[in-house]
Order: structure tokens, then sequence, then C-alpha cells
């Protein structure tokens, strides 16, 4: 990983803090994705600090936001003339219904289509770039998830679990379809579950309910560490041994099988085709 440049979305914290600091031990060129100033020069402060790698730095942009997206990818185009690495990694849940600032449900605008666009329009740096790879932090919780395209946004019958697991199974789905259209181009693309983790994901947008509901299932589940939860990503990002792999599902460190329902014929296509009128690609 010595001098590859990584992009890292939603790694001021959590997963993806934890990805970047590993990355950087290796002498990876780090460059993280946060909301927030502050706390984006807190991370790359303390990356710096624990691994001596002054090769760290940040972008700023709130993910939810179309026109914020489309700024960050013009950002790292201007910035880097190659890019080897995309961990697409930022998340979230929200207890309510509510909308981004283009008016889409906020879980999908958050999870999915801000993935489906910056990676759309960062692809032909990484094709540039090449070999390069993307990574997608997708979760199990794909296994649950279905879509409507009748109802994408959910506005009738709004379920915080349904709507993570719906943008969950998005991700998996984008990775299946994007593979497919990168053959032959040197870049790969897989997802992952990071595992049940303690990331404090469910904190940011809920109420007390939902977390303390959230806290009682990582505890049935046996959350592990942040540190551990980025193990799978740090894997697809630097490991020799996926060299080359592209268009599957990790969990573990391993290879394992996306849902039966992602494999429903013409599901990823028309998912795409819907993300890229979302996203104003199509």
């Amino acid at each position: 990983m010595q001098n590859k440049n990584v992009l890292i979305t939603g790694a001021t914290a959590g997963i993806g803090f934890e990805t970047a600091k590993a990355l950087a031990k290796k002498g990876a060129n780090i460059y993280i994705v946060g909301r927030n100033k502050e706390k984006a020069q807190k991370a790359v402060d303390e990356i710096i600090a624990a691994t001596g790698n002054k090769n760290v730095s940040f972008f700023i942009a709130d993910l939810s936001s179309q026109k914020e997206v489309r700024r960050l990818a013009d950002e790292v185009k201007a910035k880097l003339e190659r890019l080897d690495v995309l961990i697409n990694n930022a998340g979230g849940v929200f207890q309510q219904h509510q909308l981004s600032v283009d008016g889409i449900e906020m879980t999908l605008a958050n999870n999915h289509l801000s993935y489906f666009l910056l990676t759309n329009l960062l692809l032909d740096l990484l094709k540039k770039s090449a070999p390069s790879r993307i990574v997608i932090v997708a979760s199990h919780s794909h296994y649950s998830g279905k879509f409507n395209f009748d109802d994408m946004e959910m506005n009738h019958g709004y379920n915080i679990m349904k709507a993570y697991e719906r943008s969950k199974l998005g991700n998996v789905l984008f990775m299946m379809e994007l593979s497919e259209r990168l053959k032959g181009t040197g870049v790969t693309v897989n997802s992952l579950h990071p595992g049940v983790v303690k990331t404090g994901i469910a904190g940011k947008n809920t109420g007390k309910i939902v977390q303390w509901a959230w806290k009682v299932f990582e505890i049935y589940q046996g959350a592990i560490s942040s540190e551990d939860g980025a193990k799978t990503s740090i894997y697809l990002a630097s490991s020799p041994e996926v060299e080359g792999e592209s268009g599957k599902y990790y969990d573990l460190c391993k290879h394992k099988w996306h849902s039966r329902y992602s494999q429903t014929e013409g599901l990823k296509e028309k998912l795409w085709e819907v993300s890229a009128k979302f996203t104003g690609l199509a």
C-alpha cells in the first residue's frame, strides 16, 4: 500500500477511522471524508500520531446532498492524479421518515445514492489508476432487504430497519452491477459485512427507545469493536489475496454468497436505472 492514494468516506470515527488508521500504517496516502471540519481534523491528527504517516488529510462533504457529492468528486479529481482505492463506508439510520436537501428519503440518499453517485463520478480516475479497487461497506442486513420500485422512498409505512435493510441491499446490488460494467478495466469492486459493530450508528438520528433497543441488539449479537469491524474493509483494500477478484460479498475476510433475493433476474439492472435517474446520471 506504500504511496497508494486511498479515499474513505465516513472516516472520522468508527469503522472508517480504524480502516484509515490501518491503511496509513501500511504506508498509504489517506484522504478521509467527513461532514464536520473539526472532527475531520481531529481524526487526521490522531491517525498521524498513531501511525507516524503524515500523508493524511481530509475532504468535507455531507454525502446526503448530491450537490456536495459532486463538489467532493470535483475536489478529489483536482487534487489527485490517481486514486488506487475508494472505500464507500459512510452510513446511518434514521428513526423518522425524513428527506434530504434533494427531497429524497434520507436513508436511501445517504446510504445508497451517495455511494452510487460518488463512485460513478470518480470512475474515470479509478480506471486511469488501474489496477484499482472499490470497497463497499454493506451489511448482513441486506439479507432481509426488499425493494418496492413503486414506493422507493417508503412514503407509505416507513420503518427504520426496513429502510436500513433496503439501503444495504442497494449497496450489494450496486456492487454486483458495477462489477459487470467494469470488466476488462482493471478496476475491481467488492462489498462486505463488517460484523455487528459498536459504532454508535443508531445514536445520531434516533430517540432513546431506538438507542436502547439497538444497544440490546448489540449485546445479544455480541457486538465487536470498530477495530475488528474494519478488518474486512482493510483486507479488501489491501490484500494481494483478492487482487483481481470482483463482484463478491465478504464476511470475516472470506467470500460469502449474498442474498438469494439479490440474485433475482433483472433486479440489479433495475436498481441501477432507478438510481441513475435519482442522481441525474441518466
